[in-house]
């Protein structure tokens, strides 16, 4: 058992050493933490490491992506010794911190403290919710843990703080968080930032709490795992461990983030009675896992696997649905399902979101999601009630004013198979803007529903009134933003986001009611604008998204009364359309045409598509929406001048 420790933490060690780079304290401190939990209680294996009943670990203390690199080695998952030699070099499998999709056996894309154990919160609300749906009659189709390795940095950030809280309410009683706490960080002891208890913190929060004295006991760690297995609560096991353990800096910030060098690895390794170098790998290390974690693994997926066919034979148009959340993929008659919306529909495009989405809800067992707080206002709700420890069946949640740990579940729920959403006002995305990029990052489709998109809100003021807002989440790499102009383009979108494999999906929609003034197919919704008012020998062409795309079209009739004949183009998603062919897009805005972008936010990202821009590059302003807005100009009078003046 030690020597297996000794053989984790040295490869650990080599992996920094070799990077020049990394975080030695953890791998040396932590090492028995996850020794144990992967030897005596993860259930998983590596034969088939996206078996959906696995245990799910999080390594919320990202870090200590060496740690689990070499762990991971040598439990039999796809990470090879090649690999750990390439630590944190350009195209390697593993990355400075771990990244979801890189690397077998990596479970979220972690680093920014306070996230992995937030999507974790998210994985255990999955877990509770479709054990309530599918296990029957004694066959359990779901039956896993969540487990996270959090570190004190994790623990003092709002986000963790956020979930946890959430997580306690719902008593998620599958999620077991993993303390490694040795009261230091990057700046000095923790004492310096904090001084919170605990055990008085959690449990005031719902969560049932254990404490180790030292990470090294076994017997200890053993006994807290389980008695954390049996509560009705989450647990939080605080253990007690020594940062860069066995190391001249034991116990100090100096062991956090910079390699110890090879000189000091090898007295390390005389002294541990370890004589083997750098990247030496022992078998009776390998056999220790085989024939533990391995071994449980396999026998608890082959038993599943028997559970799943007599399952199929007992229920089977649940076995059906319970098929197609493994697949994730989303195959439904969207035109028949989702409401009607055609033209001269009047109705503000979150109400049209909130419509499609209940409809949608009847049909997608899989969509889950709700809003901080806001669900009246944002409309963006589940179906069947709410998700409680009462009701695991309830797919709608009550995040509670809690916005960032809102996008960071919903990328749990999302990274968990489901097909999950969120709701808020596009203004409080800054609190969520973290999450929201690691979805990106790690290429999964969540999706984030905003409404009060622009300065039409009005009386609230610049405070609630977004600006750079959009410019931002387009500015993100892999990130779609669509920002319907009416309830036809706002019923698109959601099935776009929907159909969206690879990528999270913003949708911005409005407060005030829009006019759906023309129609346009899903497939040149797709394209990611399309022409609303088309003229052979036009002017011009005006170009707008959202409730913009209304007021264009007012302008346009304007300016034909003059003689003056302009083409207009709705453009709901910049990034779906600079994805097209140059034919297509040359199409839809010609080179040769003067064109005359309108947008009630940050004019930055327009001056792709033209150099004249009609957007908003200060704070708003508090009064009625209307008198906001042509506060701001945004009148057909107001764009029929600018057109003319260019």
């Amino acid at each position: 058992m030690q020597k297996s420790i000794d053989a984790i933490r040295f490869l650990g060690l080599d992996m920094t050493n070799k990077a020049q780079s990394g975080h030695p304290g953890i791998v040396l401190g932590a090492a028995p933490i996850l020794y144990h939990l992967f030897r005596d209680h993860m259930k998983a294996t590596p034969d088939d490491s996206d078996w959906f009943d696995r245990d799910r670990f999080v390594l919320s203390a990202g870090h200590g992506s060496a740690l689990i690199y070499a762990l991971l080695h040598y439990a039999g998952y796809d990470v090879t010794l090649e690999d750990l030699k390439a630590f944190r070099q350009v195209g390697s499998k593993t990355p400075g911190h771990p990244e979801y999709g890189d690397t077998e056996g990596i479970e979220a894309t972690t680093g920014p403290l306070g996230q992995g154990i937030s999507n974790a919160v998210g994985m255990a609300i999955a877990e509770a919710h479709l054990a309530e749906r599918f296990n029957k009659d004694g066959r359990k189709l779901i039956d896993h843990f969540t487990y996270v390795l959090m570190s004190d940095g994790d623990f003092q950030e709002g986000v963790a703080q956020e979930s946890m809280s959430l997580a306690g309410h719902l008593s998620l009683s599958k999620l077991i968080v993993l303390f490694d706490s040795n009261d230091v960080q990057l700046d000095g002891p923790t004492a310096d930032a904090i001084s919170d208890d605990v055990r008085m913190k959690v449990e005031s929060i719902n969560w049932h709490y254990e404490h180790v004295a030292d990470a090294n006991d076994m017997e200890a760690l053993q006994k807290a795992i389980e008695k954390a297995k049996q509560t009705d609560k989450p647990s939080l096991i605080e253990v007690k461990s020594i940062i860069g353990e066995g190391s001249t800096v034991a116990g100090t910030s100096a062991a956090h983030g910079k390699p110890l060098g090879e000189e000091e690895t090898d007295s390390m390794r005389q002294a541990k009675d370890f004589p083997h170098g750098p990247f030496a790998t022992l078998d009776e290390v390998y056999e220790d896992f085989a024939s533990t974690f391995k071994k449980r693994g396999d026998a608890a997926r082959e038993n599943w696997q028997k559970t799943l066919e007599t399952y199929k034979s007992a229920h089977p148009e649940t076995h059906k649905e319970f098929m197609a959340l493994l697949e994730g993929k989303v195959d439904l008659d969207f035109e028949n399902i989702l409401p009607e919306k055609s033209m001269g529909t009047v109705e503000a495009t979150r109400n049209s979101m909130g419509e499609c989405l209940e409809a949608l809800g009847n049909h997608l067992p899989a969509l889950i999601g709700g809003s901080a707080d806001l669900s009246g206002s944002t409309k963006a709700k589940g179906n069947d009630g709410d998700f409680t420890k009462e009701n695991r069946l309830g797919r709608n949640i009550n995040f509670g004013v809690r916005e960032h740990a809102m996008g960071a579940i919903t990328n749990g729920l999302v990274l968990h198979g489901m097909k999950a959403f969120s709701g808020g006002f596009l203004i409080f995305s800054d609190y969520m803007k973290a999450s929201m990029r690691l979805a990106a990052l790690m290429e999964i489709p969540a999706t984030y529903i905003f409404t009060h998109d622009s300065v039409a809100v009005g009386e609230d003021g610049p405070t609630h009134e977004p600006i750079e807002q959009l410019a931002a989440f387009r500015a993100t790499p892999n990130m779609n933003v669509v920002r319907p102009a009416n309830a036809i383009e706002a019923r698109h979108a959601l099935r776009f986001a929907m159909e969206s494999e690879k990528t999270p999906t913003v949708v911005a929609l409005t407060r005030q009611k829009t006019n759906a003034l023309v129609d346009v197919a899903y497939e040149d919704f797709c394209q990611g604008a399309y022409v609303a008012r088309d003229h052979d020998a036009a002017a011009g062409t005006l170009l707008a998204s959202g409730s913009e795309v209304e007021l264009a079209l007012a302008a346009a009739e304007r300016l034909e009364k003059q003689g003056i004949k302009v083409r207009v183009v709705s453009m709901p998603s910049m990034e779906l359309f600079l994805a097209q062919p140059k034919e297509v897009r040359e199409a839809i805005l010609p080179k040769d045409q003067k064109t005359l972008a309108i947008e009630m936010a940050a004019s930055l990202p327009w001056y792709r598509f033209t150099q004249h821009v009609m957007g908003i590059d200060t704070f708003g302003e508090s009064g009625k929406g209307d008198e906001v807005v042509r506060h701001f100009g945004f009148t057909p009078e107001a764009v029929e001048k600018r057109f003319k003046s260019i």
